[in-house]
């Protein structure tokens, strides 16, 4: 790989790395460590005698800020090192806008005060926003470092019956995660003590529309992940390359490892280092979703058309 798509991969990286820790910020109770100050901490620059809150949000502020110096070195590279019209360059632009959003939803959350205790309807819409404006910038980091190691850009003018499939499960995936974020956060919220507890409080009328709710995200995690396995399989079985059978096979076990680790979750009532593990996989497959589309409708679709080429010429002959 050349240096621009080894430090594309290592910034996405960097980024899932910061996710990571902005969920532990979540789960611990930490947001309000700095207040309600935004870009300052408690009003200072450096927080004087911190408590243990203010330092676990402070050093996420940090590395949030080191990420979006990152992606501005990765989009300014980008423009500099590839040529017009280049895929690269458009993914490097998207990443750039989707870090500025991301900070920007960030500050939000801590400027309008939805964090720490915060159980309102507008902090689970926010929490929404935030984890798709995550996944999308997971997505155009994903693709700056996939196009950047020799990638081929998808053509929307071939855009068939398998790019309809593949959308689908990159729209199912969002909505998975987005539900998966709200149930962390009715759990972070509404601990219980018992897998019966947890159960009678979801199935309860009277219960926080957050506890309501989680009961939605193991229907849509296992409809997502059987359709994604068989989708996948489907697509690798029609005679595609060596790169799309692999994905696919990595797509579908990671996806059933996730499946796997979320029964474990609620059985182990949410834990924060199995929540963090959780969204780690979550993560994943969504990485590896967006790979195994670029492949399928990029690399792999001049695969398929040199095959047909040489067929026809081979009748021809």
């Amino acid at each position: 790989m050349t240096h621009y798509a080894k430090y594309a991969w290592g910034v996405l990286a960097y980024n899932l790395l910061v996710i990571l820790w902005g969920a532990y910020v979540r789960a611990s109770g930490s947001g309000a460590g700095c207040g309600s100050h935004w870009p300052l901490c408690n009003g200072e620059v450096i927080p004087r005698q911190p408590q243990i809150e203010t330092l676990i949000e402070f050093t996420h502020r940090i590395m949030s800020g080191i990420a979006l110096l990152l992606v501005l070195g990765l989009f300014l590279w980008a423009w500099r090192s590839f040529p017009r019209r280049h895929p690269v360059r458009l993914a490097a632009t998207l990443s750039m806008v989707f870090i500025i959003t991301e900070a920007l939803v960030g500050a939000g959350l801590v400027l309008f005060e939805l964090v720490a205790e915060n159980d309102s309807i507008a902090r689970a819409i926010w929490m929404a926003g935030h984890l798709v404006n995550t996944f999308l910038l997971l997505a155009a980091l994903t693709l700056t470092a996939w196009w950047a190691t020799g990638g081929e850009a998808s053509d929307l003018h071939q855009w068939g019956q398998i790019g309809w499939l593949l959308l689908v499960g990159l729209i199912g995936t969002i909505v998975l995660g987005v539900s998966g974020a709200i149930t962390a956060l009715g759990d972070t919220l509404f601990p219980t003590r018992s897998l019966a507890e947890g159960l009678s409080q979801d199935m309860s009328p009277t219960a926080h529309f957050l506890v309501r709710l989680r009961v939605l995200h193991p229907t849509i995690a296992v409809m997502t992940g059987v359709y994604l396995i068989i989708v996948a399989g489907w697509i690798a079985s029609s005679n595609r390359s060596d790169d799309t059978r692999r994905l696919a096979r990595i797509l579908s076990a990671t996806v059933v490892i996730q499946l796997a680790a979320g029964v474990v979750n609620i059985y182990l009532l949410a834990p924060i280092w199995m929540q963090i593990l959780h969204l780690f996989l979550a993560d994943a497959v969504w990485i590896t979703l967006i790979l195994f589309t670029a492949n399928v409708l990029g690399r792999d679709r001049l695969a398929q058309e040199s095959v047909v080429s040489q067929s026809k010429r081979i009748t021809v002959g």
